[in-house]
């Protein structure tokens, strides 16, 4: 499965591997949102994400800005894969990428 989570004590960690696409949007979408009404402190890895598009791209930003505003949660590493994708898809930034577009992972 591309999409799973491990529910810690004081924290959700949702890790994403392989192909990251459309199809496994609605089960991402899910863990987000069980892990945003948790409220534990979220985190995202996207660091063996071989594909992502632009679906989970717009997911993933819209729900960083949520988690950074009412937790800090955050997006805790990204693959190159997903800092291409961003950059092709034309986000200036990404949550889990310095301001260089550098991985933070």
């Amino acid at each position: 499965m591309p999409v799973s989570v491990d529910q810690h004590e004081t924290c959700w960690l949702i890790r994403a591997e392989g192909e990251v696409t459309v199809s496994c949007a609605a089960d991402l979408k899910k863990l987000l949102l069980e892990g945003l009404t948790s409220g534990k402190e979220m985190h995202i890895d996207l660091t063996k994400a071989e594909e992502i598009d632009i679906t989970l791209l717009q997911l993933l930003r819209a729900v960083g800005h949520d988690t950074e505003r009412q937790s800090g949660a955050l997006v805790s590493g990204v693959s190159e894969a997903a800092v291409a994708a961003a950059k092709g898809a034309g986000f200036e930034s990404f949550p889990g990428t310095s301001e260089s577009g550098e991985n933070r992972g």
